[in-house]
């Protein structure tokens, strides 16, 4: 686990769609933050330090302290960012506070190791990432800054499923604990390599068969 990372924010007193729309042009960025028992509080932050700490791997899923108007920092996690479909924008951001001792759910990225030395890579399998991230549950303490993918011991069709991740003490794989046993879905492969027929265009098509003439035919 890492250090909590440090956010600020400052109040929002202004809400609506044309409200969130000058709030952009103003290079700031539209949030909220909830949870904990308390009421939402609609929140405004700096757009430029929000795209920096979108380029953290880590802010999506360790523990953040979000400070508002500088008051005392609230644990937190990004619960969700609203982006524009083309533009460079962020929309909205999704703050949620955690209660401590109280376990939580949160998507922690797969981190693909040893693919250069992987068997099957070797012997010409192409490898093959089904999922980026997995979804846990722990305690806000325990968050993993993400979870390792052993790829080097496998050879050409052998799979990872979520059963084969190796989790932290004290922190659990949600959908395969509670879908049950057919949510033990694959994240990574080595599959075989394609193989492609050439066809020579040159090559003479096969004559058809002429159908031999029987003795009952030739008497006819």
């Amino acid at each position: 686990m890492s250090d909590d990372i440090k956010v600020n924010a400052t109040s929002r007193s202004v809400f609506g769609k044309g409200a969130s729309r000058r709030l952009r042009r103003e290079n700031l960025v539209p949030a909220i933050i909830y949870g904990d028992g308390k009421e939402p509080q609609a929140i405004q932050m700096k757009a430029n330090e929000v795209f920096k700490h979108l380029e953290n791997e880590a802010f999506y899923s360790q523990l953040l302290q979000v400070s508002v108007d500088g008051e005392e920092p609230a644990r937190s996690i990004l619960k969700d960012v609203q982006r524009h479909p083309f533009k460079q924008q962020i929309l909205h951001v999704d703050f949620m506070r955690v209660v401590a001792g109280a376990e939580l759910q949160v998507s922690v990225p797969l981190h693909y190791i040893n693919e250069e030395s992987c068997a099957g890579a070797k012997a010409g399998g192409i490898i093959i990432h089904s999922e980026n991230e997995v979804l846990v549950a722990c305690l806000p303490r325990n968050i993993p800054e993400n979870i390792e993918v052993d790829m080097e011991s496998l050879g050409i069709g052998d799979s990872v499923h979520l059963s084969s991740l190796k989790m932290p003490e004290g922190v659990r794989v949600v959908d395969l604990n509670e879908a049950g046993d057919d949510s033990d879905r694959q994240v990574a492969a080595v599959n075989a390599p394609r193989v492609e027929v050439e066809v020579d265009d040159d090559a003479e098509a096969p004559s058809p068969e002429v159908p031999t003439a029987t003795k009952d035919d030739a008497d006819e």
